[in-house]
């Protein structure tokens, strides 16, 4: 049986979740999303516990056990606490700005690098003296909250020898000690 997906999800009060052919769609305070599943695995909801079970164990099934039951997890917990991500910007000069959904980062190539996000997700820049700059993101989408990371670190991998680059906050970076000085 699989670890994860023999796991109930507990739903808040404030969480709805309903079953229309193959697509569950769970509603809360922080907006409504919904998942596409194999019409093959079936969802229960016992008063606010919901189950995810296959029918046999074929690896096809038991693959896909797991993986829908963490999808509905995320979605549960994204439309009730939601996900936040919060990025830095290690580098001299630089910098980004938010105006709207369009983020404008300044990171040391000849031109700016304009990213429109998409409407589902709240953006917030912070620029203090003497600290990094931040992008701090908001989502009820985990999925697509970190696929707009991921875009937004391919314009400045952080490379190993002085650490610059974008980054999560708290990240970890192993560096490398370059050049070694004289034999």
């Amino acid at each position: 049986m699989s670890r994860i997906g023999k796991l109930p999800i507990t739903l808040p009060a404030n969480v709805t979740v309903s079953q229309k052919d193959s697509v569950i769609t769970v509603k809360g305070p922080k907006g409504e999303l919904s998942q596409a599943i194999n019409p093959v695995i079936k969802v229960e909801v016992d008063g606010n516990t919901l189950t995810v079970s296959r029918p046999d164990d074929e690896r096809q099934n038991r693959a896909m056990h797991g993986l829908y039951r963490a999808l509905i997890n995320n979605m549960v917990v994204g439309v009730s606490e939601g996900y936040k991500k919060q990025l830095e910007l290690v580098g001299v000069g630089y910098r980004v700005t938010g105006t709207g959904n369009v983020l404008d980062f300044s990171l040391g190539y000849t031109h700016n690098i304009f990213l429109q996000l998409p409407s589902e997700i709240k953006v917030e820049t912070k620029s203090e003296r003497n600290k990094n700059p931040l992008v701090i993101l908001e989502s009820n989408d985990k999925q697509l909250l970190g696929q707009v990371c991921a875009k937004i670190r391919s314009f400045r991998k952080v490379e190993p020898y002085k650490g610059k680059g974008i980054r999560f906050v708290g990240e970890v970076v192993r560096r490398k000690s370059g050049k070694s000085a004289g034999k």
